[in-house]
């Protein structure tokens, strides 16, 4: 055991001053706290204020177009060339010029000019409102009421909600792209690590230092001490990057969620108070939250994700994970002299990952299919699957949890078993090239 706990040492010293590991545990927050606020702008970034000057010489939108909170509309009738140049320097930031052709549609017949872009949502917005105009205008052409259209269009809003085995219903987040994310993320570091204790053990034995260390220690001591010098590695580096990143997306959504997370509240406070005073309120009075209900929606949505759950079980799978795939990776690099002889092993061995990456994919349209099921129990793909199951709010059972991880680390000892056969004859041999064939001898030799 004291030799095992001295190599476990010489892993992480050697590992932990190293410049690229402290370059991405630094690095990689940084990262993910950018490529969040990034998202963050863009989904903001068409919320800016628009002043908007019509020539409306159709004359069919004047009395039934107009703005919105952040959209200012003016009309005008001065000619489209003055327009043009002089509407910048008269404070607009958008010119709308609407052909008398308009009905009858065609290429041309409306024209919008900026100097600076308003944003796909503002003008998809601006089409959107047009096109209502022109369709009721049509309409009561035809002696057609729009109002009576309209009143029949019913939308449909839908209560996700999810019964338990006892008959308990509750809420669920439903979010299973944030559920491929982590189980994606999951993928990354399980090959990157497992890839690290493959390298290591190659290394050293091309390199022929293992001869003298074996001289003093166990090949299957060496071979743990590696493994677990690895995974505590890999435990600190996500501590360092959790609390860093943690910090830094809690700063961006303090200064860029600010008015969203504002409005929320809001928006939250005023279905409490309609709860509480029924229809003995002027709902004219409530402020409106159409435009950001799909905002709403999704927040709503990250607060049934239980995150003490995700982060508990993105630890203990990745633990597992890594076990599991470290273990045979150890035995491949102690059995090949160079990596391009390995490759008739360590293909085998990615396809299952790979195909659990595939698999949380799946989770997104069909979290509850069988083929997400079993792949979430079985072993080599459990840690990537369950993951995503976890981690896209729909609720996961905890017995399922608890039988996925004790497969899971239950198997890793078979493995490793295994594993250290193949370790205790290929780390001392060179110059020949390993078959399966010959790997099943070196697994049941005594």
């Amino acid at each position: 055991m004291n030799k095992i706990r001295l190599i476990v040492w010489r892993e992480l010293k050697s590992r932990l001053t190293n410049k690229t590991f402290i370059i991405m545990t630094v690095l990689a927050p940084l990262l993910i706290a950018g490529f969040f606020a990034v998202m963050i702008q863009l989904m903001q970034s068409d919320e800016k204020e628009q002043k908007l000057l019509v020539l409306d010489e159709s004359g069919l939108f004047k009395d039934t177009f107009s703005g919105k909170d952040d959209v200012s509309i003016t009309y005008s009738k001065q000619d489209l060339t003055k327009a043009q140049s002089e509407f910048v320097g008269k404070g607009y930031t958008c010119l709308l010029w609407i052909s008398p052709t308009i009905l009858e549609g065609g290429a041309g017949a409306v024209k919008l000019v900026y100097q600076k872009s308003p944003g796909a949502g503002f003008q998809t917005w601006l089409k959107t409102s047009m096109e209502k105009v022109l369709y009721e205008y049509k309409l009561r052409s035809n002696n057609i009421d729009p109002d009576v259209i309209h009143n029949s269009k019913t939308s449909v809003k839908f209560i996700i909600q999810k019964v338990d085995d006892a008959g308990n219903v509750q809420d669920t987040g439903d979010l299973g792209f944030v559920g491929f994310l982590i189980g994606a993320l999951m993928f990354v570091f399980v090959m990157m690590y497992g890839m690290m204790v493959f390298r290591s053990v190659m290394e050293e034995k091309t390199s022929r230092i293992v001869e003298v260390i074996v001289s003093s220690v166990k090949p299957f001591e060496l071979m743990m001490g590696k493994i677990i010098g690895v995974a505590l590695l890999g435990i600190i580096q996500f501590l360092i990057m959790g609390i860093i990143t943690t910090v830094l997306i809690s700063l961006v959504s303090l200064f860029l969620l600010k008015d969203a997370n504002a409005k929320y509240q809001l928006f939250k406070d005023q279905q409490e108070y309609v709860k509480k005073h029924g229809t003995n309120i002027d709902l004219n009075q409530l402020e409106k939250f159409e435009e950001q209900r799909e905002v709403f929606d999704m927040l709503k949505k990250f607060e049934k994700i239980d995150f003490v759950q995700v982060v508990v079980c993105f630890v203990l799978f990745f633990i597992g994970g890594y076990l599991f795939y470290s273990s045979i990776m150890a035995a491949i690099g102690s059995a090949v002299d160079s990596e391009a002889d390995s490759q008739q092993f360590i293909t085998p061995v990615m396809l299952p990952l790979t195909l659990g990456y595939m698999i949380a994919l799946k989770t997104v349209m069909d979290p509850d299919s069988s083929t997400v099921f079993w792949a979430s129990l079985i072993p080599f793909t459990s840690p990537i699957v369950m993951m995503a199951r976890v981690s896209s709010g729909t609720g996961v059972p905890v017995w399922q949890i608890i039988v996925s991880l004790v497969t899971l680390y239950g198997t890793f000892i078979g493995t490793t078993l295994l594993a250290a056969r193949i370790y205790r004859t290929g780390i001392l041999m060179y110059g020949k090239k390993v078959s399966w064939k010959e790997l099943g001898k070196w697994i049941f030799y005594k």
